[in-house]
């Protein structure tokens, strides 16, 4: 079999129809070699029980643990049956509960003393953890009577009893069977790494590797093997990201130098402040890329407030005064309609540009989004290809064929992560320069503060640059976590505080997760029924319903309104004009206003369910009160028990307003396939062992390697082994990403 090939393989050739059919559909594995790098999550020592104190809520687990006790109770006046057993691991407890005709099996099979692995979802029932109906494969080596008994240990022979990432369909002793049945296809593994690399790190050999991480004998043969697996991982996609670098530097763009007494020159001197050292700074990377001959590609991070827009509407002045004219994609209309108003606002007569009463340099600023009447649409589009306007802000509609420039020479990317690559290749496609093909500068900013590592992974064909001060004059945000369940009289406070800053002349936003008009409910409705099923809470707190609440009950008397993404947009406008005119008090929304939207005199913030948010959100959302000269107030509502991973979140918010340990706290908790996977098209992530949390030195040594050996060689014409799994890593989706990118 060629060595490739044999990876090739669909899974259903080897292991038959229904489990690759759930292989595929729920873990997204469908050949041979996917299988292969499905690694254990961890590994159960035999006769050490798993540490029942620390399972995850809400997650599927799998534990080995011994039967402490099990009964069966009655309930419906005798008519019902429910088995109780408790698992114990002598630090903890764990309840199982297997209902009607479920009882059977189990009460025959689970007696005091027994030892099994069970997998199923953690759920809390009663103030204790519980597994409903869990599957369950017995483990102890004297039960070889017992079906499946002996199969399970001989299958489990060795001291390390390894535990993969498995779903509801699919328990990880099955998927241990399955792999089983691949693992000689190992030795057929294409080794990507050049042999002086792999020699000078003294790296195990790919096949061994493979064989140890699935089959350890021991602890240091899972060492050894998940070292080498990183290293492969972190290599190959440092390899790929730079020969994106690579490619860049070879096209052609225009140089945009800003010119001595023009815009830029102009519009400083109107600023009624000082710029930051850091906003001086990251200008300055800034131009220095902008005056080369080849695409800028640079990632702008910066803490929400930290002035990231005053930077990158200086560079479209720069851009504007070297005959270039700049788009500003925003990711919503809201935010476009924001960008639009504070850039002219920012510009005052340098956006009147042949307008009467408008500066001699200035230029025409203009706006561009689906919603936007016939003539005022035909009036933007006519003044991009004529030129006439230098700065043109919008949505994806920027995108559309209609659209023309006279000579596109920057693109700023607003908030990258919820804006899909096809749209930014698609803009850049429209670039040219006296009727040349010319690749645009390309500026992304994002208020998310990405850790290092992720910034190296996810945008590693980017350079990046930080902003990480405040301007002056920035208000402290004090945020509280509001116990709703446990004190009630919490809440009732937290209304209460909302009245007093309206009291004094400020205004408030209350944030709920779901919308709750006809077509939420019926999903909502849905999902109540299958969380009831599964034992689980509530659905979500609705924006109509809470904002009924709060009109009738104690916030009644005052202005209350709601705003959500399902809203007409210009009705979403309207209600932003009026809560940003001071019109309304109490503005009672979706994640809608999470991004871009700036009230000064907004002071406090109420967030219900605040566990159903992610951190990273809950900060951009927090970000939102104390831009102004008052100071900002956060009170995240939460029903989940004080001893939960949700409610140690939401302290860990409420405890610092450093968005860099956020987001590391953020991608502790989802893992970094989820952010991976989620920060571009939403393709698998190829991370399987590499952490983008721990393995900083990893990645940033493969990275310098991948440098080297792409300068050396850049079509990899010495390196066929590295080019195949290159090629195999970057199937279609993720080519088109990184190409994208």
């Amino acid at each position: 079999m060629d060595r490739v090939s044999a990876f090739d393989e669909p899974l259903k050739k080897l292991l038959g129809g229904a489990t690759a059919k759930v292989m595929a559909e729920h873990l997204d594995l469908h050949t041979v070699g996917d299988l292969l790098h499905h690694y254990p999550r961890r590994y159960e020592e035999r006769g050490r029980l798993t540490a029942l104190t620390e399972l995850p809520l809400d997650e599927h687990v799998t534990v080995v643990a011994q039967v402490a006790d099990a009964r069966v109770m009655t309930f419906n006046g005798g008519r019902g049956k429910r088995l109780e057993v408790t698992l114990t691991d002598g630090h903890g407890r764990l309840q199982l509960v297997f209902f009607g005709h479920g009882v059977h099996k189990p009460h025959k099979e689970l007696l005091p003393g027994r030892r099994a692995m069970f997998a199923g979802k953690v759920s809390v029932f009663n103030r204790k953890m519980q597994l409903a109906h869990p599957t369950y494969q017995l483990l102890d080596a004297e039960l070889t009577d017992e079906a499946g008994a002996t199969e399970a240990v001989d299958a489990f022979a060795g001291k390390l009893l390894p535990i993969y990432p498995a779903c509801k369909q699919l328990d990880s002793w099955r998927i241990a069977k399955a792999v089983d049945a691949v693992l000689p296809s190992a030795q057929e593994a294409v080794d990507p790494l050049p042999p002086a690399l792999r020699e000078g790190r003294g790296f195990t050999a790919l096949p061994e590797a493979l064989l140890k991480i699935h089959r350890p004998q021991t602890k240091a043969d899972v060492a050894a093997a998940r070292d080498r697996l990183k290293w492969d991982e972190a290599f190959v996609l440092q390899v790929a990201l730079a020969r994106r670098r690579y490619a860049d530097t070879q096209l052609p763009a225009v140089a945009r130098r800003p010119v001595p007494g023009g815009l830029l020159d102009a519009f400083d001197a109107t600023l009624p402040f000082t710029l930051t050292d850091g906003q001086l700074k990251v200008s300055k990377e800034i131009f220095d890329d902008l005056a080369t001959e080849h695409p800028m590609h640079r990632l702008l991070q910066g803490e929400v407030g930290s002035g990231k827009t005053m930077v990158a509407l200086r560079a479209m002045l720069a851009t504007v005064d070297a005959g270039g004219q700049a788009a500003m994609l925003a990711p919503t209309e809201v935010l476009a309609q924001q960008h639009h108003r504070s850039i002219t606002e920012m510009m005052g007569e340098l956006a009147e540009g042949g307008m009467l009463g408008g500066a001699d340099q200035g230029t025409k600023v203009v706006l561009l989004t689906g919603s936007m009447g016939m003539p005022a649409r035909r009036q933007a589009l006519l003044d991009l290809v004529t030129g006439e306007a230098g700065i043109v802000i919008g949505t994806h509609a920027l995108i559309e064929d209609k659209v023309k420039f006279h000579e596109l020479g920057l693109v700023v990317v607003d908030e990258q992560h919820r804006f899909g690559v096809e749209q930014r290749d698609a803009l850049r496609s429209k670039a040219h320069s006296k009727g040349e093909k010319r690749s645009p500068h390309l500026l992304v900013m994002t208020a998310t503060p990405i850790p290092r590592t992720v910034a190296m992974t996810v945008f590693g064909d980017l350079e990046t640059s930080v902003l990480d001060q405040l301007p002056a004059g920035r208000s402290p945000i004090a945020s509280h976590v509001v116990p709703a369940k446990d004190k009630p009289h919490f809440l009732s406070r937290a209304w209460e505080r909302v009245r007093e800053e309206v009291e004094n002349g400020h205004q408030a936003y209350v944030v709920c997760p779901r919308i709750g008009d006809d077509e939420d409910e019926a999903a909502a409705k849905k999902g109540k029924k299958a969380a009831e099923a599964d034992g689980e809470k509530r659905p979500p707190l609705a924006v109509l319903e809470i904002a009924e609440q709060l009109a009738k009950g104690p916030l009644t008397g005052l202005r209350v309104e709601v705003l959500h993404g399902r809203m007409h947009p210009d009705e979403k406008d309207d209600v932003m004009r009026r809560f940003a005119a001071g019109q309304v008090d109490v503005l009672v929304a979706t994640t809608v206003i999470e991004v871009g939207v700036n009230v000064p005199n907004a002071t406090a913030m109420v967030i219900m369910d605040a566990d159903r948010f992610g951190v990273s959100q809950l900060h951009q959302l927090r970000g939102r009160v104390g831009r102004g000269s008052a100071p900002g107030l956060c009170l995240l509502v939460s029903e989940a028990h004080e001893a939960s991973p949700a409610r140690a979140r939401l302290s860990a918010v409420a405890s610092t307003l450093d968005g860099f340990e956020l987001s590391r706290i953020d991608l502790e908790e989802r893992r970094e396939g989820d952010v991976l996977g989620q920060a571009q098209s939403g393709v698998r992530s190829s991370l399987r062992v590499l952490s983008v949390i721990d393995d900083e030195e990893v990645i940033a040594a493969a990275r310098a390697e991948a440098v080297e050996t792409v300068a050396a060689d850049p079509e990899l014409e010495h390196l066929p082994e590295l080019r195949l799994v290159l090629d195999a890593l970057l199937d279609k989706d993720r080519e088109e990403y990184l190409d994208k990118g």
